[in-house]
């Protein structure tokens, strides 16, 4: 079997699939490993790094792979040099692409969303929304601190005292509870928010103040699969109300909210924006899908009366070293369950729930359910 690492042809993806580690287990597995020219150089991987443990780096690598591992969905001139039947295993970006999922299916290859892999124990050790948003969320906060014109943690001088920063994180999942760890780290005074009660306590271990209308709708706010039921109308304009109340009083706000498939929940208007001090900042992590925070620009840093909106796609990218690491390991363990151990030959069982889940197209079809329609 040939597993194909490619370089993302997107100049804005710094990440790669594969690193030597995980190309290393690859050839262990009985595949002959092929490497793109630069596909790891934005992570400082260099190509002689692969050949070094038993990769072959050339033009043509993806030329009659049995895999091709990448981080995002491949485009149409990719698609043109792959064989058909291959697998294509990436970050697929499916929502709203339908398009894209067509040229695909008609490419006669077979992709797998990796961000579709269930939430279930065995699956743990392959969840890139989990992985990547971790590293997301710490570098949100190195981002709000770069743009904050003042100190995060409290310092005590001659010259007199510098007050610790106040940051507010709004959405506790992976990338917000990293988000409080790394401002705590930092010294600053952290508090966050969520609709789901369960998470107080995990906010609370972390060190930091929870923030939220605790009446008894919001004691029974969460469903028995651990999810957010939706609040009443009289519920949300409380939370909102104390939540813009908070916000006045915030240096940085960080906001994580996303939902897969739908446009990001809008948390914090212009009103709120503007009830900040001069110098304080936003940054929002949902930016991709539209934004949690009014007035925020994929890829720019706005500015509303003094204070900065950051909307940076793809922050684990800003820390492309550690994500293509992370994400490596991802696919490395997906990867490990369509290969037959003994002929050392792909072997893909169309029924495992993990196939099932992520599997986007197959000869020369859409297949998943989710996406068949569109």
């Amino acid at each position: 079997m040939k597993i194909a690492v490619a370089r993302e042809i997107d100049e804005a993806e710094p990440r790669v699939a594969a690193t030597p580690d995980t190309v290393k287990k690859y050839v262990a597995l009985g595949a002959e490993v092929a490497v793109e020219p630069g596909a790891g150089l934005k992570s400082g991987l260099l190509d002689a790094d692969y050949e070094a443990v038993g990769a072959r780096v050339g033009a043509d690598a993806v030329a009659d792979a049995d895999v091709v591992l990448k981080v995002k969905r491949p485009e149409a001139s990719e698609l043109a040099r792959y064989k058909k039947g291959a697998l294509v295993i990436a970050i697929m970006d499916p929502y709203g692409n339908a398009a894209a999922l067509q040229a695909i299916a008609q490419a006669g290859v077979s992709a797998f969303a990796m961000e579709l892999m269930p939430r279930i124990t065995r699956a743990q050790v392959m969840d890139v929304l989990s992985s990547q948003a971790n590293l997301a969320g710490y570098r949100a906060v190195i981002e709000s601190a770069e743009a904050f014109g003042r100190a995060f943690p409290m310092m005590m001088t001659a010259a007199g005292t510098v007050p610790a920063a106040k940051v507010f994180v709004m959405g506790v999942g992976v990338a917000g509870l990293q988000a409080i760890a790394t401002a705590k780290r930092l010294g600053a005074v952290v508090t966050a928010t969520d609709v789901r009660p369960a998470v107080k306590e995990q906010v609370e271990s972390l060190g930091a103040k929870f923030v939220a209308v605790e009446d008894e709708e919001f004691k029974q706010a969460e469903t028995s699969g651990g999810y957010a039921k939706e609040m009443s109308k009289e519920y949300q304009a409380k939370q909102a109300a104390l939540t813009a109340e908070h916000i006045k009083k915030q240096d940085v706000v960080i906001t994580t909210a996303l939902i897969p498939g739908r446009p990001a929940p809008r948390l914090v208007n212009l009103d709120m924006v503007k009830s900040m001090k001069p110098g304080s900042v936003l940054v929002d992590l949902a930016v991709e899908r539209g934004g949690n925070v009014e007035g925020v620009v994929s890829g720019q840093t706005a500015e509303v009366g003094g204070v900065k909106i950051i909307g940076i796609p793809n922050l684990a990218g800003r820390v492309a070293a550690s994500a293509s690491s992370l994400y490596a390991k991802n696919l490395l363990a997906f990867v490990e369950t369509l290969v037959d151990k003994e002929s050392k030959a792909i072997a893909v069982n169309w029924d495992d729930e993990l196939v099932k889940a992520t599997a986007l197209t197959r000869d020369g079809a859409v297949v998943h359910p989710n996406f068949q329609q569109a």
